[in-house]
């Protein structure tokens, strides 16, 4: 059995960011990272983007060399998975029969792309992009010319139909709600989008699901809902992320929407936290638990989570943010719009270059920048100061948005 100390499972962002901020706050014992995937905790937000595009190599992705693991003593074990914890013995089980020590563990286990029910959906030419081996599957078949239907108008489906765009290939994408990016945008930013890729070539269809897959060794047809037959050469199915909570469930902590953690990123064990995506987490800042499919969530979780082990009480109180590539366009969001009653748009959507405000009783609650990266940084000062504006001084343009800083006293 190895030596105690903190235990990681999960070598993903969350899981590389505690052990390397556990020695960054002088931990001085035993940190073990480890990984089912026989990679280095590697960056996943690129898969759908430029390693899809073949852009960058697969080094690039790394978080840190190994060299840099080793200097800080790191015990990186990759391409093993964890079989069970045991709670009593504080010890885990890999699927090698190695037992595996801890004072106290770290889930960060992250998640896995849920996967489609239908007759068909195990064939070779079906593809999710979660890991880097989806990945290398999937460029094999990125020629020019080849047809491609994604299933799912996410963050994930729009950014996969721009890459094969560039890569030349004959795009549609099925949603089946009635706009892309439905469950994370307001309407006007989804028919932004809807325009972008249509200007593309891409073939969008929404408020449509897929009835079924037909052909022999490979899927040869979508069949859609309402009867429509669209000719296949590569389906890739984005509809969602499933947390791995299957080790906690197991183990007996608390799981609901993901592991249930506090503030703190502790877990129903005091032994046991939990970070990144796999956790249903409380936020200080909206008073209520979310799980949050992000890196920055993943990264911040991580450092409160390695404070905490450190002895020096923190709580995650982040306002959320993410991003998303496409074609030359950098979208970023800071904040949720929930329950928003003014939407304010500062620029103009046909330029491809503006941010929407979203209001709720005239307090700045969320953001939405395309092409916007200097507003984005004011935006998320607004939102995380919860500052009140007069929405026609957030749409002018010839008012600076850093004067609303000042004027709210948080210069």
């Amino acid at each position: 059995m190895s030596a105690a100390g903190v235990v990681i499972i999960g070598a993903g962002q969350a899981g590389s960011e505690v052990a390397t901020s556990l020695r960054q706050q002088g931990f001085a014992d035993p940190i073990s990272l480890i990984g089912d995937e026989p990679y280095l905790p590697y960056r996943r937000p690129p898969l759908s983007k430029a390693f899809l595009a073949g852009d960058v190599a697969l080094e690039s992705l790394f978080i840190k060399s190994q060299a840099t693991y080793d200097k800080l003593k790191i015990n990186c074990r990759t391409g093993i998975g964890v079989e069970s914890i045991d709670r009593a013995e504080r010890q885990l089980r890999l699927y090698d029969g190695t037992l595996v020590a801890y004072d106290r563990l770290v889930l960060a286990t992250g998640g896995r792309a849920r996967h489609l029910s239908l007759q068909g959906a195990e064939f070779a030419n079906v593809h999710y992009i979660r890991s880097v081996e989806d990945i290398l599957r999937l460029r094999a078949g990125f020629t020019s010319g080849a047809r491609l239907v994604i299933i799912g108008g996410g963050y994930i489906g729009l950014e996969a139909a721009s890459v094969g765009v560039k890569k030349g290939l004959l795009v549609t994408v099925v949603e089946a709600l009635p706009r892309v990016l439905a469950r994370v945008a307001v309407p006007e930013l989804s028919a932004f989008y809807e325009r972008l890729h249509r200007n593309h070539g891409v073939d969008v269809r929404t408020g449509v699901g897929v009835h079924g897959f037909e052909g022999h060794s490979r899927v040869e047809t979508v069949v859609l809902a309402d009867g429509q037959r669209l000719a296949v050469d590569l389906v890739v199915v984005g509809v969602g992320l499933i947390p791995n909570t299957e080790l906690a469930e197991a183990a007996g902590l608390e799981v609901q929407n993901g592991v249930v953690v506090d503030a703190a990123g502790c877990t129903s064990d005091p032994s046991i936290y939990g970070a990144g995506d796999c956790t249903f987490h409380e936020n200080t800042f909206y008073g209520r638990r979310h799980r949050l499919e992000s890196v920055p969530n993943a990264l911040e979780q991580a450092r409160v989570v390695a404070s905490n082990l450190c002895g020096k009480a923190a709580a995650y109180a982040a306002v959320p943010w993410f991003w998303s590539d496409q074609y030359d366009l950098k979208l970023q969001m800071v904040g949720l719009s929930e329950g928003h009653d003014r939407l304010v748009i500062r620029g103009k959507l046909d330029d491809a270059h503006f941010i929407a405000f979203h209001l709720k009783e005239g307090i700045v609650i969320s953001a939405q920048a395309v092409n916007r990266a200097q507003d984005f940084i004011i935006a998320k000062r607004l939102v995380a100061e919860r500052v009140s504006v007069v929405a026609e001084r957030l749409a002018d343009e010839a008012a600076p948005l850093k004067d609303l800083i000042a004027a709210a006293g948080l210069a």
